[in-house]
């Protein structure tokens, strides 16, 4: 498939955006200035203001010796590089990768989208259509290479569109500015009366190189296709990326459901034959206004399974606000991972952490409840409870040291444990009552203690003593003694844990 390239150029950017604010100035001249060495200079001029003789350059005192009635406006030195931006993160709607042409235009890789618009002709006519309407004026062409195309949106007079591989003919006719070169180098052009490509295009390449340099020659090889240029996008292009463009604006819930299944199903299907499936994926909605509505999921595990991943955007398309209208849908998976098929018997099914409608369980209640709501713990290798278990860092991580099965473990554990006031025989017996939280409790039964010391390396306070308690209402706690019990020597008892 050839490359495709289109260029638009704006011919008067930040004017026009001056006049979409003010449109008052859309019937007069005026221009933009910024201040140099104590004179006001012209940086920017509209239409009607280069028309009747003012240029780019000029002082405005000459300027408004020219044309008396020439308004000014204070021009800002950052706006064209934040309205480029902007413009090409609105072209995403043609084509997923958008580069910024400095300090005038855009470049868009087309190839392989032009025939969503019904060919190359009606679809540079929707981008000058919507364009002008939000009040830019512009030149665009499409060709295979970058320069050629270039060069015939800023310099041509015939049909902006270069058949493929028309680069010569197209820039036959052309003037030397048309290569992007320096200014020097146009001007000794000029100079010699080579003032069309056509009139040193064939000339030897050993006598263009000593006279004009090396970097002449790889702009003529670029634009003639000879040498490939490179291409910088505003917006990383994802390898799994899939796109939906409307023919007419979609305004309803249904329209947006059946676009996200029409994507859904593709790229499942990409991800399938690769063996492959998302983590974390983004739908997006362009609108006729520029703003793009957007939702995100993500899953515990790869998954390629449409039906379930349909669910988790279901959840939040109520969240998308479609009006005006939105033209172009994409759907991408920013994070893949393989995806390893477990082999299982015939006669049992997957269990546990294995089982995968337990994994989409978790991702449907992080969809509604949040990620950082669900938790998995496992065991650490610290002695003292509060340090022997750790956040998971997913749901298939692997166990490192074996959870303790051989003395009894609350099902709830605080994670800071709660000084508590106890009335306790000694020297080692267990306690009889203790008040947590204002409330008196009688020990009935007891086992204990079980002591647990510390890491060595972790020395931070004194061992513990632990017994498994319960009360008159049949309450089962696990309390413990801070350090050994000495005669005129205080000691504490703290609560740790509760037992179902």
């Amino acid at each position: 498939m050839h490359k495709r390239f289109v260029t638009i150029w704006f011919r008067s950017l930040r004017t026009d955006w001056f006049t979409t604010r003010q449109p008052n100035l859309q019937n007069m001249p005026f221009v933009l200035a910024l201040p140099d060495q104590g004179r006001l200079v012209i940086t920017a001029v509209n239409e009607l203001a280069k028309a009747q003789g003012v240029d780019k350059g000029m002082v405005v005192a000459d300027a408004r010796a020219i044309l008396p009635s020439l308004q000014v406006l204070n021009d800002h030195p950052e706006l064209s590089a934040k309205l480029l931006r902007k413009l090409a993160d609105w072209c995403i709607r043609y084509t997923p990768a958008v580069a910024i042409d400095e300090p005038d235009g855009l470049t868009l890789d087309v190839t392989g989208c032009t025939h969503l618009w019904g060919g190359e002709a009606p679809f540079l006519k929707d981008i000058i259509t919507r364009l002008k309407r939000l009040g830019y004026h512009i030149k665009t062409a499409i060709a295979d290479t970058i320069g050629t195309a270039w060069g015939v949106a800023r310099f041509g007079q015939d049909t902006p569109i270069v058949e493929n591989g028309g680069q010569a003919s197209a820039l036959f006719l052309l003037p030397p500015e048309a290569l992007r070169l320096e200014a020097d180098v146009v001007e000794r052009l000029y100079k010699l009366g080579l003032s069309q490509v056509s009139k040193f295009i064939a000339m030897p390449r050993t006598a263009l190189r000593r006279r004009f340099g090396q970097q002449f020659l790889k702009r003529l090889d670029q634009a003639l296709g000879l040498e490939e240029e490179g291409f910088i996008p505003v917006q990383a292009v994802e390898p799994y990326q899939e796109r939906l463009p409307c023919l007419e604006p979609i305004v309803t819930a249904t329209g947006i459901a059946i676009a996200l299944e029409r994507l859904l199903g593709t790229l499942c299907h990409q991800l399938q034959q690769e063996e492959k499936g998302l983590r974390i994926a983004i739908f997006k909605g362009y609108r006729m206004d520029g703003k793009i509505e957007k939702v995100e999921i993500g899953t515990n595990r790869p998954s390629h399974n449409t039906r379930h991943l349909f669910k988790l955007f279901e959840d939040k398309l109520c969240t998308i606000e479609p009006d005006p209208g939105i033209e172009l849908f994409i759907l991408e998976a920013q994070r893949v991972e393989p995806v390893t098929p477990a082999q299982q018997k015939i006669w049992e099914g997957a269990r546990g952490l294995d089982d995968i409608g337990l994994s989409e369980l978790m991702d449907r209640l992080a969809c509604k409840i949040g990620p950082n709501r669900i938790h998995r713990y496992v065991p650490d290798e610290h002695y003292w409870p509060e340090r022997s278990v750790k956040t998971a860092v997913s749901l298939q991580e692997e166990l490192t040291t074996a959870w303790r099965v051989d003395r009894p473990r609350p099902i709830q554990l605080l994670s800071t444990p709660q000084l508590i006031e106890v009335t306790a025989p000694i020297p080692d017996y267990p306690p009889m009552l203790f008040r947590y939280k204002g409330i008196l409790h009688k020990i009935t039964r007891a086992d204990g203690p079980e002591r647990i010391e510390q890491e060595w390396w972790l020395q931070q306070g004194q061992h513990r003593d632990y017994y498994c308690v319960e009360d008159e209402a049949g309450c089962r706690y696990w309390l413990f003694r801070s350090g050994h019990y000495a005669p005129g020597k205080s000691y504490q008892w703290f609560i740790h844990g509760f037992f179902a």
